[in-house]
């Protein structure tokens, strides 16, 4: 399966940005908490991790309203991957943050504005609603964490989620994943492509 770059779209938390170290390095630094990667089995960390769940809300807050003050990274090979994709059409992200600019203020930064002068960004609130904004973008394929929103995919015509492996979407579908930006590379250009 080969995909053209400018038939993907993205979700952002968990598949660019690596949300996930950021949390565990928040309440770490901010909160004294010990948290490990493996620990977060389930999508809403409240589930499955013994915090407080208003330390929860309150870091969750800072990452979306100020990623670039709380250091959020991109995951790793995603500029790279990112911006060769660029060269073939538009980046399209489809997030369910509910504030647009704080997080294409931080995809300028990380991706350069050249890279993001590609970019189509969508925050629609919520995540049950992706399926439209994909459609609409001409996607045939979308990158996605979340196993709940890969699944409802999957029943829209002509949308192809493919899952990105974390420790909270195991076990939870049957659906194509892939574990990194340099798998999501060669669905693109082939193995021998890196």
């Amino acid at each position: 399966m080969h995909i053209h770059p400018s038939r993907i779209g993205f979700d952002i938390d968990g598949v660019v940005a690596d949300t996930m170290e950021a949390f565990i390095r928040l309440a770490r630094s901010g909160y004294g908490a010990r948290v490990r990667p493996e620990e977060i089995t389930e999508f809403q960390v409240e589930e499955c991790l013994d915090l407080d769940p208003a330390m929860i809300e309150e870091i969750f807050r800072r990452l979306l309203e100020e990623p670039i003050a709380c250091g959020l990274r991109l995951m790793r090979n995603a500029r790279r991957v990112l911006t060769r994709f660029a060269g073939h059409g538009p980046l399209t992200f489809i997030t369910a943050r509910p504030q647009k600019k704080p997080i294409a203020r931080w995809l300028k930064k990380e991706l350069g504005p050249q890279v993001y002068d590609r970019v189509r960004l969508v925050a629609t609130g919520e995540h049950d609603s992706k399926a439209a904004h994909i459609k609409e973008m001409g996607l045939d394929f979308f990158v996605d964490d979340r196993a709940q929103t890969c699944l409802q995919l999957a029943r829209e015509e002509g949308i192809q989620p493919i899952v990105y492996r974390q420790p909270w979407n195991q076990g939870k579908h049957d659906l194509p994943e892939v574990e990194s930006w340099r798998t999501i590379h060669a669905l693109c250009y082939g193995e021998g492509a890196w």
